[in-house]
């Protein structure tokens, strides 16, 4: 990352990404305001907690990246949490279960058919209606009537190869 510093006194920067991106693509830049604790990016501001181009910023400053870290993401905060007690739970046999006061039906209509071929959800329209066509053809004579295993002229085809036609 390439690192401008734009104020050094109100702590914004101009990060250019200079690694990373595809052939062909200018790179992206990002302006940051440690002050304000914000990004381009918004991670910093979204997270709080330093994205990449924070870091690259309190690099080139010698400012240490830690500040910026908030205290949710600390191990004194993470260890407060879990040193509270938790009650021991009772066996699932003695707990009280309130009385069912109601009764959940599920809605048939609302279900999938699971057997046969997905049915098309898609809105047809009038480039969707086909021309009215003579039928099936054949695919080897190409003429109406008949299909390629019904053909009169099945067995010229099948006599024919392509090395008939070499000398």
């Amino acid at each position: 990352m390439n690192v401008e510093i734009y104020s050094r006194r109100l702590e914004t920067f101009r990060v250019t990404e200079t690694i990373g991106r595809r052939p062909g693509l200018p790179p992206r830049s990002y302006r940051v305001d440690l002050r304000n604790r914000q990004c381009d990016c918004r991670r910093f501001q979204t997270l709080h907690y330093p994205c990449a181009h924070v870091v690259a910023a309190c690099a080139k400053v010698n400012l240490n990246v830690e500040q910026f870290v908030e205290d949710m993401y600390t191990l004194n905060r993470t260890l407060r949490v879990w040193e509270n007690e938790f009650p021991v739970l009772l066996d699932l046999s003695t707990w009280e279960v309130p009385p069912i006061t109601f009764e959940l039906v599920p809605d048939r209509g609302l279900r999938r058919n699971p057997r046969g071929r997905p049915q098309s959800t898609r809105i047809r329209n009038e480039m969707d209606i086909r021309e009215k066509s003579d039928g099936t053809r054949c695919g080897l004579c190409r003429l109406a009537g008949h299909n390629r295993s019904k053909c009169p002229q099945r067995n010229y085809h099948v006599g024919q190869s392509s090395r008939s036609g070499r000398n």
